[in-house]
């Protein structure tokens, strides 16, 4: 792969997907709902500053859980999946599909993560005006984490589009919504469903697994301990962190998962876009 074709197609990527109406929309509606996290936590203390960090970075989790997967999975597969006449255009240069394929994502990654800062820069200086440093750390990780998760979808949705370029990219959009729903909602429901009808022991091992397996488990399990270690956690959650022995451990396997969630999407999509035939 092509050093500066990869650069050029990742340069390309992220300016268009600064100018797209999509990117701005996602930009603004998170930073409007972070804001709105951030002021009621403080509105909430009485005016006397954020004191319930707790539940004000609790409620920030599950925002990015909610909005980012989506939002990488829709704007990727646009992105990513070009009709008919472009994507002609667009591999019939002399450049790889890979190189291609991973300078869109690379920059569509950086105009997602840049909206996501905005609404983090927004939320940390209410958070953090009335609190001083304290959970600075911890709401940088949070960051990291949905960084992170943003690579993650949008390699499920590369994986989706390679199947969809130069055709209708309406069936990808659905497939898209119906993995969001899977991994948002579904696999903790089910997970917990099972557990619930299972010995202990046997139950915990479900629970446990539904963490590693899940990119939106891991990174809820991984940024609530960093925030306010377990006062948050769930059952399954805490059946990881005993699994673990202790939060060193959880990080390491929480990052392994998500780095697999990252990289696996991507070379199947790589795969599957270089015996598409245009």
């Amino acid at each position: 792969m092509s050093d500066s074709s990869f650069v050029l197609c990742a340069r390309q990527e992220l300016l268009l997907a600064i100018r797209s109406r999509w990117t701005q929309i996602f930009a603004v509606v998170f930073a409007g709902l972070a804001l709105a996290v951030a002021v009621a936590g403080y509105a909430l203390s009485g005016g006397h500053g954020v004191q319930d960090f707790a539940r004000t970075s609790a409620s920030l989790v599950q925002l990015v859980l909610l909005l980012v997967p989506l939002s990488s999975l829709l704007i990727g597969v646009l992105s990513l999946a070009p009709e008919r006449g472009a994507a002609e255009l667009l591999f019939s240069q002399p450049v790889s599909r890979t190189s291609i394929l991973l300078g869109q994502a690379t920059g569509l990654w950086a105009a997602l993560t840049a909206a996501q800062a905005i609404g983090f820069g927004a939320a940390g200086t209410v958070v953090f005006s009335h609190r001083g440093s304290d959970g600075l750390g911890g709401f940088a990780l949070l960051f990291a984490g949905s960084s992170l998760l943003t690579a993650v979808f949008l390699g499920l949705a590369a994986l989706l589009a390679a199947g969809a370029i130069g055709r209708r990219r309406t069936r990808a959009l659905a497939l898209a919504l119906v993995v969001w729903f899977v991994a948002v909602v579904l696999l903790d429901v089910v997970a917990l469903g099972v557990a619930s009808v299972l010995r202990s022991g046997t139950a915990s091992r479900v629970l446990i697994l539904s963490v590693i397996v899940n990119p939106v488990g891991a990174l809820r399990t991984g940024a609530l301990l960093a925030l306010q270690g377990t006062t948050a956690f769930g059952s399954a959650s805490l059946a990881f962190l005993r699994f673990t022995g202790g939060t060193t451990w959880a990080f390491v396997l929480l990052s392994g998962s998500l780095a697999a969630w990252t990289v696996i999407p991507f070379a199947l999509a790589s795969r599957r876009l270089s015996r598409t035939d245009l």
